[in-house]
């Protein structure tokens, strides 16, 4: 159901957003070698985080074995990875400072919705909704039905999905993507971290209503 109420309503990307997902997926693709028998460069896998899993698991095993091992990923991913993933530097902040504006925050994710919401849980963060298993453009879909006017993400493929939904672009230099490259994909904003968010809203809030 989409949200009724005015703006702010926001939409926040997980990985490398909200939460540094680095050490956790790194656990989870070493401990997805051991099982496997088959070598995944976890220390790669982890520089390139964003897009949906079965994209990474392509570099390493064979098309008609990806669905298969994904479904395993994801099946070992709570024991292994949660407790290990830390929140990003301002995340509860970011999502503070929404709710502060009388807005709602939600949590447009490629994570499998799951494990993206036993994440949350893990470290008290607390999104009015969590919808997963959305790369890209897709997650306009999702922004869209909750009425969201700001998406905020650490990668080109979270600009294209505000972009589609007709959302302002937040974009922070946290994950693979570097400043210049999210600038140089459309986004609208682009912040050193999440820690720099919670003036923009209020600036930006300001200017809107003046």
């Amino acid at each position: 159901m989409a949200f009724t109420t005015g703006f702010p309503t926001v939409g926040f990307d997980l990985d490398m957003t909200l939460i540094d997902s680095r050490p956790g997926i790194h656990a989870c693709y070493v401990a997805l070698s051991e099982r496997t028998g088959v070598y995944v460069d976890a220390d790669l896998a982890v520089t390139r985080l964003g897009p949906p899993l079965e994209e990474e698991l392509r570099n390493w095993f064979p098309e008609g074995e990806v669905a298969g091992v994904a479904d395993l990923y994801r099946e070992m991913y709570p024991a292994v990875a949660v407790a290990a993933t830390p929140a990003m530097a301002g995340a509860r902040e970011a999502i503070d400072a929404v709710r502060g504006a009388g807005g709602r925050a939600v949590v447009v994710t490629a994570k499998y919705e799951p494990n993206a919401k036993l994440h949350l849980a893990h470290l008290g963060l607390e999104p009015d909704a969590v919808i997963g298993d959305l790369w890209a453009e897709a997650k306009a879909v999702a922004l869209r039905e909750y009425g969201a006017g700001v998406y905020v993400g650490d990668h080109v493929g979270d600009v294209r999905g505000a972009r589609a939904a007709g959302a302002l672009s937040v974009a922070v230099a946290t994950g693979p993507c570097d400043a210049g490259e999210l600038g140089g994909a459309g986004a609208d904003v682009v912040l050193e971290d999440l820690t720099r968010f919670p003036e923009w809203l209020s600036d930006y809030l300001a200017a809107s209503r003046a």
